[in-house]
């Protein structure tokens, strides 16, 4: 989205650049990518399910998702390997910030009693995930259509080296920290 783009520009850079002491535009941390990752284990037993979970991350990112199947046999869950259990979307570009402006402005607000995401999930190395427990706080997704409440893994890839940059990056892009 345009919107965020000029937010990036007019608020962003400036403040990063006074906060850590950049000498340089380049050394600015940016959001490279957002992944969406839906793991769906009932999957072995009904094919028709990685169906349902694509079409609706489909409709939530608004990009095609793509089945991701299982790298090793594991025989107390009964999966093979290449057995298909999941499915994915990476998102960049302008999807990509839209899909942040509807996750951090619609979305997340939804959720009862919603207090803020957890401030302490970074990696260590300025990339920042998210849990969230159901589909159904995305406006998209019609509740009579869904047919199992399914969680979701949300990974922001952040160009940043720390995660104290990582984290002050996402908070000037809108993100609602808890306290």
């Amino acid at each position: 989205m345009a919107r965020y783009r000029e937010i990036y520009q007019k608020d962003v850079v400036p403040a990063l650049m006074k906060k850590f002491n950049y000498k340089s535009p380049m050394q600015i941390p940016k959001l490279e990518k957002i992944v969406v990752n839906v793991g769906c284990g009932d999957a072995k037993d009904n094919s028709k399910v990685i169906d349902s979970v694509c079409s609706e991350l489909a409709q939530i990112t608004g990009q095609k998702a793509i089945a991701t199947s299982a790298k090793k046999s594991v025989a107390n869950f009964k999966i093979r390997q290449g057995m298909k259990i999941g499915a994915k979307v990476t998102l960049r570009g302008d999807r990509m910030y839209e899909f942040l402006d509807r996750l951090f402005n619609l979305a997340l607000p939804r959720v009862r009693d919603f207090k803020g995401i957890n401030p302490n999930a970074f990696d260590g190395r300025g990339n920042y995930s998210l849990g969230l427990k159901e589909q159904l706080m995305f406006p998209e997704i019609d509740y009579d259509k869904v047919d199992k409440i399914r969680g979701m893994d949300v990974v922001f890839v952040t160009t940043a080296n720390t995660d104290e940059e990582a984290k002050e990056l996402l908070t000037l892009l809108g993100a609602p920290f808890s306290k």
